[in-house]
């Protein structure tokens, strides 16, 4: 699996990986698919427009004509996979394919286009946007810090059987790196009175999820084990909240205003077939569960394991927050899309489905402030990552800070990282 290009040793995009994205580059060139390689972007357009995928049997209009993924996620898993073995066959050091790529000079130099030249873009048009809420330790904590004593199935008696989730807006999600104002909306506060202003719990939620491929039609389920057939790739996901917003306005129907302002998921796409070799089994529960036959896989390694790492920068400094991992999940994806459908309702092609915050048991691996400050009650000291730099204290977001999300998983062989790039935003004082 090593390429003729140059991947340096920490590089987030191996041959093991080759992510999605839509990508620009100054001129007159509109946005286009890309597929990320070291420090490169490999122009997905070149390729096809010279007939480099012509005998793999499917429409290369969905790459050459396209300003998203949707219409080429909609060809299905295995388009998805047939390419990819052939980019990986272009790519490799000792490849038969070579001459249609390493040594093609002229295609070579229209195809590879460096990574610090391209301006990222979201990588599918969302129709949809649900977000579940099946991370274990964060519904034990949060129910905990709501009413203390309570146990999370007091509170939702639904949870270990069922993936719970709400529909969020499909509008303001973002890709990376797009700052947001502090959204605005009705807070109470300690005198019993209502005021309309700028939130002043704002939280972040380290999250992971997937963007649809392949839809299903009006009035038909997904079934749990055809599942991952529909499923295009993975991103990370920041599901930034409005707390005091939130909690205001939420007990009766669920979240709306604390929840509708902005969500910021990463600009590469990882596919399944990538995250393969890291599968796991999801988290055991503390009581016993009654699920559906529906919910029933066949598969029982049907969650990853894939540290996420957050850090917080603030005055030109970077501050752990915290480590989370997409495992910490009692139910999977394809239950979640199964679930999702059981009444018939219809994916589309660049649906967004995410899990809800991943955190673990400890402090350390809280995925958000309202965590791991008791709902801003304990401000938690967070760790500048260079040494020698102090540190400091948050009870929720301030203006001007910045939050990031990494993640990247290895074999320890020495063939190279799966990762997804930096999901990241700024927070900018309110309007």
């Amino acid at each position: 699996m090593a390429s003729w290009i140059e991947i340096k040793e920490d590089s987030d995009f191996s041959l093991r990986n080759l992510p999605y994205g839509v990508f620009s580059t100054d001129g007159p060139k509109p946005p286009r698919i890309g597929i990320a390689i070291g420090d490169h972007v490999l122009d997905m357009s070149v390729l096809a427009a010279d007939g480099v995928f012509d005998d793999i049997g499917f429409d290369v209009k969905t790459i050459t004509g396209e300003t998203t993924l949707n219409s080429y996620a909609a060809q299905g898993k295995d388009v998805h996979s047939k390419v990819r073995k052939r980019l990986q066959d272009l790519l490799e050091k000792e490849t038969k394919l070579g001459s249609l790529l390493r040594d093609n000079q002229g295609r070579r130099a229209r195809a590879l286009v460096p990574m610090n030249s391209v301006k990222m873009h979201l990588p599918m048009a969302i129709g949809d946007y649900t977000d579940f809420f099946i991370g274990l330790h964060h519904a034990v904590i949060c129910a905990d810090v709501i009413k203390p004593g309570a146990k999370i199935e007091q509170l939702c008696p639904c949870f270990y059987n069922l993936p719970v989730a709400y529909n969020g807006r499909a509008s303001s999600v973002v890709v990376s790196g797009t700052p947001f104002h502090r959204p605005r909306g009705q807070v109470p506060v300690e005198n019993g009175q209502i005021v309309s202003g700028p939130c002043r719990k704002l939280d972040f939620e380290v999250e992971f999820a997937c963007f649809i491929g392949k839809g299903n039609a009006f009035g038909q389920e997904i079934k749990v084990d055809q599942a991952e057939e529909h499923i295009f790739g993975f991103v990370l996901m920041n599901d930034w909240s409005a707390r005091d917003i939130q909690f205001y306005e939420a007990p009766m129907m669920g979240p709306f205003n604390g929840k509708s302002f902005c969500t910021s998921v990463s600009p590469w796409v990882v596919p399944l077939d990538a995250l393969e070799p890291f599968r796991t089994l999801p988290s055991e529960t503390p009581m016993k569960r009654l699920l559906a036959d529906y919910l029933t896989g066949k598969k029982t390694k049907s969650a990853y394991n894939i540290p996420i790492k957050a850090t917080l920068e603030a005055n030109s400094e970077r501050y752990d927050i915290a480590t989370c991992n997409t495992n910490n999940v009692i139910f999977s994806f394809p239950q979640m899309l199964a679930h999702h459908t059981r009444g018939g309702c219809p994916l589309r092609p660049g649906d967004l489905v995410a899990t809800g915050t991943l955190s673990g048991p400890t402090k350390a691996e809280s995925g958000c402030f309202f965590e791991q400050t008791r709902g801003g009650k304990e401000p938690y000291e967070l760790k500048a990552l260079k040494m020698g730099k102090g540190s400091v204290q948050r009870g929720f977001l301030e203006d001007n800070d910045t939050v990031e999300f990494r993640a990247q998983v290895s074999l320890g062989d020495g063939l190279g990282n799966v990762g997804f790039g930096v999901c990241g935003g700024k927070v900018l004082p309110a309007l």
